[in-house]
């Protein structure tokens, strides 16, 4: 794992995680500038999520408020984990319906863009459509898979989950809305993808989607859609490992973006 200047913030002797002010200053602009740019953009599955989360404005929630909504939606909880955690960890704890969390926020120097997932991206991210039950189903699918994949299997799966639970969209009868968690928490990503000329939008198709490769630190080329959000249900009850063996016959397409420059040693 690479390095991170961010700690998981622990809950102290009452069970409670202690945000400072600035802390809580920080989820409050965040949440209000993103609230502000999802809407009409968002997908109504995600809406809904989030309304029934009922997120606070002027604070980081507890992971407990969490919980109380999502284990009687979906059987999911959220579980708090370090900055950082390894391939495996995350795939067991998906592959048993938790979802982690790490308890850091951003600084304001990143305020609009962090490579590590904190927890305005997995909360305001994430955790709505995991009241959602295609969404949870497909998301436990994919855990369970990757728990037992192999490190070359599990490179094919992370773009299944990059196309999808990240940078998803879904086409509606209002047009194409956002049901992926890297773009709901992004204001940047979230006005590109319906503002710039430059991406290119293509229907869902899964091994198309296992071969397209990706950066994590550029506003994204291709977006793969979705006709919808039920329709990753589908693709959880999928031969999806079959899939990842045809992928990986056929090998990658060619990446449609540049190079990431070297920094000098």
């Amino acid at each position: 794992m690479k390095a991170t200047q961010y700690v998981a913030r622990e809950p102290g002797p009452d069970g409670i995680i202690h945000y400072s002010t600035e802390e809580n200053a920080i989820w409050q602009t965040l949440i209000e500038r993103q609230l502000a740019c999802v809407a009409g953009r968002a997908c109504d599955e995600y809406m809904d999520g989030l309304a029934r989360l009922e997120l606070p404005r002027d604070r980081i929630p507890q992971l407990d408020d969490i919980n109380r909504i999502l284990e009687p939606a979906t059987g999911w909880q959220v579980s708090r984990v370090p900055a950082l955690i390894s391939f495996d960890r995350f795939f067991a704890l998906l592959a048993s319906k938790q979802f982690p969390v790490a308890t850091f926020i951003r600084s304001r120097q990143e305020l609009d863009y962090l490579q590590e997932p904190d927890i305005f991206h997995e909360i305001f991210g994430h955790c709505a459509l995991l009241t959602n039950p295609a969404f949870a189903r497909f998301t436990h699918t994919y855990g369970q898979l990757g728990r037992e994949a192999s490190p070359q299997d599990r490179g094919f799966l992370a773009r299944l989950y990059w196309f999808t639970v990240e940078f998803g969209l879904l086409n509606t009868p209002a047009g194409r809305r956002i049901y992926g968690g890297g773009i709901l928490s992004s204001p940047g990503e979230t006005r590109y993808a319906f503002e710039s000329p430059v991406p290119e939008f293509r229907p869902f198709d899964i091994l198309d989607v296992l071969r397209t490769p990706y950066r994590i630190d550029i506003m994204q080329p291709i977006y793969y859609v979705i006709d919808s959000i039920d329709e990753l249900f589908h693709i959880a009850e999928m031969d999806i490992m079959a899939r990842v063996n045809e992928a990986k016959a056929l090998g990658l397409f060619a990446p449609t973006f540049p190079p990431k420059q070297q920094q000098a040693s």
